[in-house]
């Protein structure tokens, strides 16, 4: 039950009625008995600052923020955490003495999920795409002494993403099956294969890899995209992208609601079940 004591917290986007974030928050809170509540708050671009700071002075705990807010986040806050510096994104804020203070998890929710299914981060891994995702992932990687190398359909973006991060190594997107057998782990952090599209050959991309290698998708719907299962029938290490949106959301459920929730299998069952 909703009442003047209960601690509140969101998801901003355009649309936002696709997230699977108020469910996973409102069962942590059910299931650590935290008075608290998340919802749903679909914005417009054009109204996104003015909403910001009306949830601030509303006695919102905080947001996440999601597409297409996360650049406008990032110039909204009033401070940024060194994480979201680093990867150059908001993806996660909290309001609190009336200051906006902007975070990114997705880079920890990447290497979290990781440790999660007994994957080293070490080696070599190889990120495809130049974007937000990729940025926070290789940033996560890099600090964590990984050697990373990025490709994109425009080679001009990967290379400024290896400038912007200080580390890494560029290369054009049609190289990248050929440096497979050197990798330890393969990224992809492009919008490929959502909804179960294919986006391109997968396997014979995966022809190069050496059998050691894990393959790892930011996307989960479906949860077992082409290149899952095109890595999974060359008997390759796979990780979903499932476990990242899971992970990297407990920072801010823990920030907010004052309780580290459990990434445990209720959690994944239930947001399973409503992606199929």
């Amino acid at each position: 039950m909703i009442d003047g004591h209960t601690k509140l917290a969101g998801v901003m986007g355009w649309p936002v009625e696709h997230s699977r974030s108020p469910m996973m928050h409102n069962h942590w809170c059910r299931v650590n008995g935290v008075n608290g509540a998340y919802v749903p708050l679909p914005t417009r671009p054009e109204g996104f600052d003015q909403a910001l700071r009306g949830l601030a002075a509303a006695g919102f705990q905080g947001v996440n923020v999601t597409i297409p807010h996360k650049e406008a986040a990032m110039r909204a806050c009033d401070e940024l955490t060194p994480t979201a510096k680093r990867a150059g994104a908001v993806n996660t804020i909290c309001f609190v003495a009336g200051r906006i203070i902007g975070d990114c998890t997705d880079g920890t929710g990447f290497c979290d999920n990781l440790g999660a299914h007994d994957v080293a981060i070490a080696g070599r891994a190889l990120i495809l795409g130049a974007g937000g995702a990729a940025r926070a992932v290789a940033a996560a990687l890099l600090d964590r002494g990984c050697e990373v190398v990025i490709t994109n359909r425009t080679l001009e973006r990967a290379e400024g993403l290896v400038g912007a991060l200080g580390g890494g190594e560029a290369v054009a997107w049609y190289e990248w099956p050929s440096l497979l057998s050197g990798c330890s782990l393969l990224v992809n952090a492009t919008s490929m294969g959502m909804g179960g599209k294919p986006g391109m050959d997968w396997d014979s991309a995966l022809r190069e890899a050496a059998p050691g290698l894990c393959v790892t998708d930011i996307v989960y719907t479906p949860r077992e995209t082409p290149l899952v299962l095109a890595a999974q029938a060359r008997g390759l290490r796979t990780v979903d992208g499932l476990g990242m949106l899971v992970h990297q959301a407990r920072a801010g459920f823990r920030a907010w609601f004052g309780v580290d929730p459990e990434a445990d299998h209720t959690t994944f069952d239930l947001l399973a079940a409503s992606l199929r």
